[in-house]
């Protein structure tokens, strides 16, 4: 993990366990696949914006084939059906415990421990997918809101009985930018265009003041926003996103320039798109080109994931 408001980390990774067997794929998750057509494109950024440690740049050309991915994240709803049809246990269950942000807790919660450096983020016992800010809260109301608490590994087994998989991070990105060339968001240029939300992230003071101008203070529905050019809600704010890809700053150095698909080994899974959490006085890794990455069996209030597929 590179800074407090992203995704915190477990740890070391932990051996991935075999995916879930693969069922029926879900219908829902198959009608929503948007085809991204074959191109090439720009990714990375080495601007004023970037984070250089992280491996934004160099900007380099990067050529896919089509592809297709789902138009929003995996939400609470289709990560139940998954549950119910396979028995499926995430690891933040097996662990008893996950990573929630203080300032969603209630003011009478039990103290807990919070990571070193970034006490906001506090190890939550009973938090879960289907308890994100512990034991005491559930998903009712928010059926149409992004799974959180997942790991990498809860992700690919997902995949497995969908029929899908995770996008590469190269195909994420180009999905992500929405046909534009060269710019921040999946909209264009400005944040907050003509004055308009375009995505759900923090207001106000981090990490102690969320005014939740943006209409939200934790996660948001997964089409809460306009789509960008390619139909695909939500690409930055509401949920980072895993993505299939080992984590290496510096890899684009020397990644192919054909449908690149990560490093062969790592300690991380690339995480994208920023989250509720990215504030520009703090982590402006609400854009595009932003890029950070977390252990496969780590979870976290503020991580989600979408799906892809092969055309």
């Amino acid at each position: 993990m590179t800074d407090g408001c992203c995704s915190p980390s477990r740890g070391p990774a932990e051996d991935e366990p075999a995916a879930a067997v693969p069922g029926r794929a879900h219908r829902a998750v198959a009608d929503s696949l948007i085809t991204v057509p074959a191109l090439t494109f720009r990714m990375g950024d080495d601007s004023a914006w970037a984070y250089p440690a992280d491996g934004e740049g160099p900007v380099h050309e990067v050529s896919l084939p089509a592809f297709r991915l789902d138009s929003h994240a995996v939400t609470n709803a289709r990560f139940a059906e998954f549950v119910a049809a396979t028995g499926w246990r995430t690891d933040a269950e097996k662990y008893e415990w996950s990573f929630v942000f203080g300032g969603l807790l209630p003011a009478d919660f039990p103290a807990t421990r919070g990571v070193e450096g970034t006490p906001w983020w506090r190890q939550v016992f009973g938090a879960a997918w289907n308890h994100p800010e512990g034991p005491q809260s559930d998903i009712d109301g928010r059926a149409d809101h992004p799974v959180v608490h997942v790991s990498w590994n809860d992700a690919r087994a997902f995949c497995a009985w969908s029929g899908t998989r995770l996008p590469t991070e190269a195909e994420w990105e180009a999905a992500a930018r929405g046909g534009l060339s060269g710019s921040p968001f999946p909209w264009g240029d400005e944040l907050e265009p003509s004055a308009a939300h375009r995505m759900n992230v923090f207001q106000g003071v981090f990490p102690g003041e969320n005014t939740g101008a943006d209409g939200h203070l934790g996660t948001a529905p997964v089409d809460a926003y306009e789509p960008n050019g390619y139909g695909l809600y939500n690409m930055t704010g509401n949920v980072w996103e895993w993505c299939a890809d080992w984590r290496d700053p510096g890899y684009y150095a020397h990644s192919p320039a054909v449908g690149p698909t990560g490093p062969s080994t790592g300690s991380e899974r690339v995480q994208r798109g920023g989250s509720y959490l990215c504030h520009a006085s703090y982590c402006r890794r609400y854009r595009v080109s932003a890029r950070i990455g977390s252990a496969p069996d780590s979870s976290s209030g503020n991580v989600g994931f979408r799906v892809a597929a092969d055309v």
